[in-house]
């Protein structure tokens, strides 16, 4: 069973019995703002403000910036190279996304993914559960683009992050623009998601979160 909390932009926390894992600790220049949290491992998919706020995380944690595989704490880490934009990182550099294994799970963090994956990509996220996916567009990949993904991993749950709310980001595209290329309504946030692998399904769910403070 694991827990995941929405602390905007790219940051999730991930608990486990294993560990806790913090994706991309948010900067306050997003518009977003956490209170410190607790974590054993914390990845960061580019170095930039918004998403490399270590201030934010309690010491003693273990950072994973970058591809590879990494085990630690129990939990199986790979990291996959992208790019921050559609050409080749010439514009904005690279990004990592991730594939985080726990409690029997995988979760897919794609971080700031400026681009359509590869097909040697996208064979990273085979049997992925729990897809995170930027849906916004600005600096990360469109609705269409997001939407498209999610048609080609077949994940079994998607999360969409880094849209347009109330605190931040408002330069971006709703949430709801990426839920309508799915032909379905936005689902009802929740502050938090609860999951184990017997309740997924065969069937693509989307979960939304409420940005956690």
């Amino acid at each position: 069973m694991a827990e995941i909390r929405w602390f905007g932009h790219n940051c999730f926390r991930i608990r486990g019995k294993e560990a806790v894992v913090m994706t991309d600790p948010v900067g306050k220049n997003t518009g977003y703002s956490m209170t410190r949290q607790t974590a054993d491992i914390v990845t960061m998919s580019h170095d930039h403000p918004g998403h490399t706020n270590l201030n934010s995380i309690k010491p003693e944690f273990k950072v994973i910036q970058g591809p590879g595989e990494y085990e630690m704490n129990e939990v199986f880490v790979t990291g996959i190279r992208t790019y921050h934009d559609s050409k080749k990182g010439s514009e904005r550099g690279y990004n990592t996304a991730y594939v985080i294994e726990l409690e029997g799970m995988r979760f897919a963090h794609l971080g700031d993914l400026g681009h359509t994956l590869t097909e040697a990509q996208a064979e990273e996220f085979n049997n992925v559960d729990v897809l995170m996916v930027p849906v916004g567009g600005g600096t990360t990949i469109t609705a269409e683009l997001a939407a498209d993904l999610v048609s080609r991993l077949g994940p079994k749950s998607v999360i969409p992050m880094q849209y347009q709310t109330a605190m931040g980001d408002s330069a971006l595209a709703s949430a709801e623009a990426f839920t309508k290329l799915l032909g379905i309504a936005v689902p009802e946030p929740v502050e938090k998601l609860v999951l184990k692998p017997s309740d997924l399904t065969d069937t693509t769910q989307i979960f939304m979160l409420t940005p956690d403070k």
